[in-house]
């Protein structure tokens, strides 16, 4: 009988998070050291998380014990851009659970995080496993590592039948599913599999502790927090998105150079995307609306700017699985670079598992509103719905039901 598919600890260290909140967390660290925010956790699917308060909590409390360890700072030694003063930071840092509060409220499982940006912003990725996590282990006590292997086999087994030799050598696919995995055990797996036997081209993980372990490269740039906070720091409104990607190419001049482009719509974004930030950054990151007619839009821009698209990448991270995947590459193909993150169908896709939708998103920077509209109406996210309408207003985008 193969290994449990579940550990007693959940989050084991510090790297056990995405690359994206430490490429973020030394960008805070470096030019908003003193910005305060506010998180919220949502589970929009409004599955009743309650029963499992007690060994959430527990888990928690577990974070406050990690730090991290010689192996793992030699790990991100190697790392060119993170530098020596965020290196030393960070073997420093601690979590800290009172910017935390846990509880029921309106019959549900409430979730907020109000403090300094740089001290809570590691807490997003680990809150979400452990949620993730206890949930499936009441959910699915008897599952088996051998049952993620195996269910990851027959997805290999399918994309050989389906696509070309042709095609396996220029598709390329990332692990993105830390934040809402089956379980930690379950993630290692998947990845190790990706490693030593996808057919097509893996190329990384956003794991950055599966990438020290297993001898691969952690991606990630950046995430909605970084344009979001930016709508509060300083500039006027309908500067933030510039004001957000300036702020990234002084930190990393040149490198981590994927753009997210969907806070506040594809459209405005590309509005502000301007001949030198389509020099400066390598490509563009999808998060949501339809994939094909986002990548369209993409291409026209960099063309009309005079650049060859096939000098940029366009990662896709949106809801992936292999077959859309493959649908993607297909439309696109030799027209623009195209790369997949493909997260909780990896990582959560197992024989009679309905996966949870949970996001912990950032509400407040400073003491006022911040909101992700997205290309996608249902992704809209804000507790303040006159920050949204003016948010819309200021960056001309229509409300979408």
């Amino acid at each position: 009988m193969s290994e449990s598919a579940f550990a007693e600890r959940i989050v084991h260290n510090l790297l056990d998070t995405d690359f994206y909140k430490l490429t973020m967390m030394q960008a805070v660290l470096h030019n908003y050291p003193d910005a305060d925010v506010e998180w919220e956790f949502r589970c929009r699917n409004g599955e009743d998380l309650r029963p499992y308060l007690g060994e959430i909590r527990h888990q928690i409390e577990l974070l406050s014990e990690l730090t991290l360890e010689d192996a793992q700072l030699a790990f991100l030694e190697r790392i060119s851009f993170l530098k020596p003063d965020f290196l030393r930071f960070l073997r420093l840092f601690r979590f800290n659970l009172r910017y935390l509060q846990l509880g029921i409220e309106n019959d549900q499982l409430c979730l907020r995080l109000r403090g300094p940006w740089l001290h809570v912003i590691l807490f997003e990725v680990p809150l979400l496993a452990i949620i993730s996590e206890v949930r499936n282990r009441h959910l699915h006590p008897r599952m088996r590592l051998a049952d993620a292997s195996d269910q990851l086999y027959r997805k290999f087994d399918w994309l050989r039948a389906h696509a070309s030799d042709d095609e396996l050598a220029e598709l390329q696919v990332a692990d993105f599913g830390t934040r809402r995995r089956f379980s930690s055990r379950v993630q290692a797996e998947v990845v190790r599999v990706l490693r030593d036997d996808f057919p097509g081209r893996f190329v990384g993980t956003s794991n950055v502790d599966l990438a020290c372990k297993l001898d691969i490269k952690p991606l990630g740039t950046m995430a909605h927090e970084w344009l979001m906070a930016h709508q509060q720091l300083g500039p006027r409104l309908i500067d933030s998105q510039i004001a957000a990607l300036d702020c990234w190419v002084r930190e990393y001049r040149g490198l981590l150079g994927i753009a997210l482009t969907d806070c506040i719509t594809m459209d405005a974004f590309l509005n502000d995307f301007d001949l030198y930030f389509a020099k400066l950054f390598d490509g563009l990151r999808h998060d949501s609306g339809e994939p094909v007619a986002w990548a369209e839009k993409a291409i026209v821009h960099y063309e009309q700017l005079g650049i060859d698209p096939m000098t940029k990448t366009l990662v896709f991270s949106d809801g992936l699985n292999l077959t859309r995947s493959l649908e993607i590459f297909r439309a696109l193909r030799g027209r623009i670079n195209v790369s997949f993150g493909i997260g909780t169908n990896l990582t959560c896709d197992l024989p009679g598992v309905a996966p949870m939708n949970i996001v912990l998103k950032m509400t407040d920077c400073n003491g006022s509103p911040v909101a992700k509209i997205s290309d996608e109406a249902a992704k809209t996210q804000c507790r303040d719905e006159n920050f949204v309408a003016y948010l819309r207003h200021v960056f001309k985008v229509p409300h979408k039901e």
